[in-house]
């Protein structure tokens, strides 16, 4: 394996440690996140090229497709490599491109896990999160199904996704929790109570849509920085992530090699004190 990912590390649960700049794996699904692409070989290229350039954490669930992320992933890797983590989710339902409904109910996630485990050819799922809690289940029962899932062994760690610090801290009342994944970028740091929490709980946080392309006041305070440091903005977001939280572990995606290549250079980025204080002073407007 090629270690040209220089994130650093950061330990998932007590005994798994990954590279800081992880790949999210959903856009390799067809539009709107259904079916197989047009070129189902680029897609196998560039998840094993993202393992070549020492990514060894990649995020999936059982939606992506739906069921078509996993199988790529298998499809690629498998017999995987050692020290390749790769997480799951469960608790949503498709019925169409671009069409997502929760479901937490326990007969689904124990399905939904399943699943995921026969799809990516494994045992046991390093990192198994629920993907939305639903609102019309009770919380402790979705999050109970999981802490019986690990306990059977098919799960080694849980994690959330899409949860506030209060649904984070209720469900920690019942299982320790090794990670969360929420929205968050430079221009939208709603979740900062949460990764403030995780920092301190040893909770490794997982920014899903690393840069909202649509934020103009934020790409305004990229691009001269961008130019500065001869990278594109996407990098530099990346890069600021990197640097606001040792907690964090960016999962960008892409299907294009090229783009691909870009994001893990990112992780060689060091933003300048001053650099940073720009993004970060972006934080006054949430």
């Amino acid at each position: 394996m090629t270690t040209m990912n220089a994130a650093g590390p950061i330990a998932i649960g007590k005994e798994l440690q990954v590279a800081r700049l992880g790949f999210g794996a959903m856009r390799l699904c067809g539009p709107g996140i259904w079916g197989w692409p047009a070129d189902r070989e680029n897609a196998l290229q560039v998840l094993r090229r993202a393992v070549e350039l020492g990514v060894n954490f990649i995020d999936t669930a059982d939606s992506y497709g739906p069921h078509v992320n996993e199988e790529q992933i298998a499809q690629a890797l498998h017999p995987y490599p050692a020290g390749l983590v790769i997480a799951t989710k469960g608790g949503l339902t498709r019925s169409g491109p671009g069409e997502w409904k929760r479901c937490g109910r326990p007969a689904h996630l124990e399905a939904a896990c399943a699943g995921s485990l026969r799809r990516l050819r494994r045992d046991c799922i390093d990192l198994y999160q629920l993907h939305a809690v639903d609102p019309e289940v009770p919380l402790e029962e979705q999050v109970g199904t999981l802490r019986k899932l690990r306990d059977a062994g098919k799960i080694r760690h849980i994690g959330l996704s899409n949860v506030d610090l209060e649904q984070l801290q209720r469900a920690e009342r019942i299982v320790p929790i090794a990670s969360v994944q929420n929205n968050y970028n430079v221009a939208n740091r709603y979740s900062e109570p949460v990764l403030e929490y995780c920092a301190k709980s040893g909770i490794a946080f997982i920014p899903y849509f690393p840069l909202d392309g649509g934020d103009l006041v934020a790409l305004e305070a990229l691009m001269p920085i961008a130019r500065a440091r001869n990278a594109t903005i996407w990098q530099i977001g990346l890069a600021w992530l990197l640097h606001h939280s040792a907690a964090m572990l960016p999962i960008p995606g892409t299907s294009s090699l090229t783009h691909l290549e870009e994001n893990v250079a990112a992780s060689r980025i060091a933003l300048t004190r001053d650099q940073e204080a720009v993004l970060d002073r972006l934080a006054s407007r949430q």
